[in-house]
């Protein structure tokens, strides 16, 4: 049961693919302190068994909120906190952002990361996580998602 208080740090999966992304982002989230939003289309159920058991039995303490589409959560995104979305073409680094609460931080589909009509949108929010030179693309949504994660966190217990 997701704790009365509103957290300030989300994570969205946009349109995820993979249940068990969600379910290992999930328990990121838990682990964390961070509210997970799922932004439908989802390629899944969340009722799977590969998600609860990606989650293990944590799924059922993660903080969740199943929006209906792109529209409905892009419309609220700003309430919950400044937007981060996460692309592999992003011109800004990670390591650059100030990652001062409230927060949102947003990873698109696996197979194909965010759709274009929003990166083009929200262009000057894009950011990317720094790798070095190489053949690797991109990372896995769920361990990007707990680079980000763990990224924020830091940020916010530095004395």
């Amino acid at each position: 049961m997701p704790d009365p208080i509103a957290p300030d740090l989300h994570i969205a999966l946009v349109e995820p693919d993979i249940p068990w992304n969600a379910g290992n982002v999930g328990r990121s989230c838990l682990a964390l302190g961070a509210r997970l939003h799922l932004v439908r289309p989802l390629g899944f159920s969340i009722d799977e068994r590969r998600v609860r058991r990606a989650g293990l039995d944590y799924w059922r303490h993660v903080d969740l909120e199943v929006w209906p589409s792109w529209t409905a959560f892009g419309g609220s995104m700003e309430g919950l906190g400044a937007p981060w979305l996460f692309s592999a073409e992003a011109e800004r680094s990670l390591w650059d952002l100030d990652l001062t609460p409230p927060t949102v931080l947003i990873f698109g589909r696996e197979s194909t990361g965010l759709r274009e009509d929003i990166r083009e949108r929200h262009r000057e929010r894009l950011v990317r996580i720094p790798m070095d030179p190489g053949p690797v693309r991109s990372l896995n949504v769920s361990t990007a998602a707990a680079v980000a994660l763990a990224e924020a966190k830091r940020q916010r217990t530095r004395t």
